[in-house]
């Protein structure tokens, strides 16, 4: 069964089971645009998760960060498997992300596939203004993902990863072209969990969202299916 091409859900398929994973894609994907793949998955089974849900069909969330040599070399294995989008961490700063998106354009310029495309990661939406004070960033989390947000675009990353209160700012400084990517996002009467800055699905994708990174109110639902379809139901 084919994605649905006109939803922008991603699952998050934060599970340690393959099997388990490979479930929810069969279960979900006619209801969905994709899935994400992140740190738990893929440390519990490895890079064969993103081969056996289908690599256009993936975004890979392992958030790269660390000295550009080594960021252009992960970004580089990232885009020799085909992901549709992977990330790093725009703290990694100007250079990092700029390593990333070299090595991406040394695969595409020698390959006939489509490009993958990378995004930064601005501030987690686990944060808040009291927690970022303690990690020296004493300013609210909207200005620091502004700031990070004009860096990745510097920088010529295709967008970036914020928070749903995060969209419209980021989208009047880096243009209708810049990738925006939003979790945190929850249908109306869902459990936050440890999600701090949320919306619901309408909420983000009208203030201009490209794509929503859902979870837990899929994947941990009694019905997932029936969960993911009432979600595009209210997108349709």
């Amino acid at each position: 069964m084919t994605m649905n091409a006109n939803n922008p859900v991603f699952v998050a398929l934060d599970v340690n089971s393959g099997e388990r994973a490979l479930q929810l894609a069969r279960d979900l994907r006619a209801h969905v645009g994709g899935f994400k793949i992140g740190l738990e998955l893929f440390t519990a089974e490895g890079a064969r998760m993103v081969e056996e849900i289908g690599a256009h069909d993936v975004f890979l969330d392992l958030k790269f960060h660390d000295i550009p040599n080594t960021v252009r070399g992960a970004s580089r294995a990232a885009a020799k498997m085909g992901v549709k989008i992977f990330n790093v961490h725009c703290l990694g700063g100007l250079e990092m992300m700029r390593a990333a998106r070299e090595a991406i354009d040394d695969i595409s310029n020698n390959t006939s596939s489509t490009r993958s495309q990378v995004i930064g990661v601005t501030i987690l939406t686990s944060h808040d203004r009291q927690s970022l004070a303690k990690l020296g960033l004493d300013e609210e989390p909207q200005v620091a993902v502004r700031r990070l947000a004009l860096l990745a675009r510097e920088a010529g990353l295709d967008g970036v990863v914020c928070s749903p209160h995060e969209i419209e700012v980021v989208r009047a400084e880096c243009g209708d072209d810049f990738l925006i990517v939003t979790p945190g996002v929850r249908p109306a009467n869902a459990d936050l969990g440890d999600q701090k800055r949320v919306m619901t699905p309408r909420e983000a994708v009208t203030a201009g969202a490209n794509w929503l990174v859902v979870g837990r109110p899929i994947t941990a639902a009694t019905n997932p299916t029936e969960a993911a379809a009432n979600i595009a139901r209210e997108l349709a």
